[in-house]
């Protein structure tokens, strides 16, 4: 029984540790469209989702971000797929 409770406890923390650990990637927005809440960006390999570096448009996990960025912008953001669809859910 004691073995089973820190095998359980050991997975907990290896997933909880992989969910805190945000791995932000470099780009550089190309485009903001703030009325269908996307934003298109050119980006480095995005290591999380397997995707090779590309432009492609996301869309963002809260409004407030289009507001602080504009085309031609140099950022690094997380992004990870919510409820099926590929989103921005963090920008420095």
């Amino acid at each position: 029984m004691e073995k089973t409770v820190v095998t359980i406890a050991a997975l907990m923390l290896g997933l909880a540790g992989h969910a805190f650990a945000a791995e932000y990637t470099k780009g550089e927005v190309t485009k903001v469209d703030a009325k269908q809440k996307k934003i298109t960006i050119r980006h480095d390999p995005l290591a999380n989702l397997d995707m090779p570096a590309m432009t492609m448009v996301f869309v963002v996990a809260d409004d407030a971000m289009l507001e602080k960025v504009k085309p031609g912008q140099a950022i690094e953001f997380v992004a990870d797929r919510v409820n099926g669809r590929i989103t921005v859910v963090e920008i420095k």
